[in-house]
């Protein structure tokens, strides 16, 4: 079974597409080709085990199974029943339907997938009068459609939950940022996992905790109760605890320094009950205590910031003034450092008033925002345009 070679689809996050190349190439995928927001690469059973538990950046993986061409939602019916769905599913077991569009032919997804669903239970109705159910929550058999332009592609979702569902955050604040972009940021930044790296202001702490489970090579699926693919019919458990157990085994123990920093009390109570969960709390160090009183550790590092944007600021609040402050906490405390800001305020940014290289386009939920890198030098090498 762990011989047969299949082709798969790692979903991810627009921006982290080359990142997800290189995670896949660690796990010793040749040839990966690269989609908008997706991976295709080719393995075996293990290999599609693997990627569900050791992937920092991917969504979802996928198996596709069945591609045809439609012009109608009949056409979707037809071609979806014509399918053997036997070989995935009994009369007792349950499935979810999720549709994609990118198609001038169609507008309504649900539609499609109640299409779906009915082309599959008809079959099964029709042979013998019974009929597996939905279940949007823990479903036997997750189907992904992705239906570009007139061509339909059925796929199997083998992750279940979405990967940035890690299991470990228990807590969250108003604005948590995904565990998939927080892990494809600090990936961005090539920290060298061994320097420091602080957040200095950590919110419910997903930053710190990926930065964590990257320095001591900890798979971000291990916390999660299931994925998809085992409650599949072909599933193999003594495969996936081979290949568990080996990651599992490839955890180390990294002194890197892992540091937070957060101006709200009851913030920072969220972020140590995320630590623990995730069982990190040797690992990381967090204070409860604004940027600019935050003690710069001695070295050299990394600092991932994710500020307030302003969408949810009291109208009393400058965020302007915060990103002036940043930046003037940055250039008096943080030299030889670099710093790593992501935003959709770029005018905002302005007033950090140092000059950002690279400025990577990222999406935080449907915010497009910009990750930009600041080389922070001591004494006047640095350019200050703003004055």
């Amino acid at each position: 079974m762990a011989q047969e070679k299949f082709k798969m689809i790692a979903q991810t996050m627009f921006g982290l597409e080359d990142i997800l190349i290189k995670e896949l190439h660690d796990l010793g995928v040749q040839n990966p080709e690269k989609y908008n927001r997706a991976i295709g690469f080719e393995g075996d059973w293990a290999l599609l085990y693997k990627a569900n538990l050791c992937l920092r950046t991917a969504l979802r993986i996928l198996l596709p199974i069945h591609s045809f061409q439609l012009k109608s939602e009949r056409d979707l019916y037809n071609e979806i029943k014509k399918m053997d769905w036997e070989e995935y599913l009994g009369v007792d077991d349950t499935l979810a339907i999720d549709c994609s569009l990118n198609s001038p032919l169609f507008t309504h997804s649900q539609y499609l997938e109640q299409k779906t669903k009915d082309a599959i239970v008809d079959q099964f109705r029709d042979k013998y009068g019974r009929r597996p159910s939905v279940d949007l929550h823990n479903p036997t058999l997750k189907i992904n459609l992705y239906i570009h332009q007139d061509t339909c592609t059925v796929s199997l979702d083998s992750s279940g939950d979405s990967l940035h569902k890690r299991g470990y955050r228990d807590k969250t604040n108003l604005a948590p940022i995904n565990e998939v972009l927080a892990a494809g940021m600090i990936l961005l930044t090539a920290w060298d996992t061994q320097s420091n790296f602080i957040d200095p202001m950590c919110g419910s702490g997903t930053i710190l905790i990926e930065a964590a489970l990257i320095a001591n090579r900890i798979p971000p699926g291990s916390y999660r109760k299931n994925f998809g693919f085992e409650n599949w019919k072909n599933f193999d458990p003594d495969l996936w605890e081979e290949v568990y157990d080996e990651a599992m085994n490839g955890i180390i123990d990294s002194s890197a320094l892992i540091y937070g920093g957060e101006i709200s009390k009851n913030v920072i109570r969220k972020t140590i009950v995320n630590i623990n969960e995730a069982n990190l709390k040797n690992k990381i160090q967090v204070n409860h205590c604004a940027f600019a009183d935050l003690p710069a550790p001695e070295g050299k590092g990394i600092l991932v910031i994710n500020p307030p944007y302003g969408e949810r600021m009291d109208k009393d609040e400058d965020i302007n003034a915060l990103y002036k402050s940043i930046g003037d906490t940055l250039k008096q405390k943080w030299a030889g450092y670099e710093a790593w800001l992501i935003t959709s305020n770029l005018d905002a940014a302005k007033h950090i008033r140092l000059e950002p290289k690279p400025k990577i386009k990222l999406f935080n939920g449907s915010l497009e925002c910009r990750f930009m890198r600041y080389e922070l030098y001591s004494g006047t090498r640095r350019t200050d345009k703003l004055k």
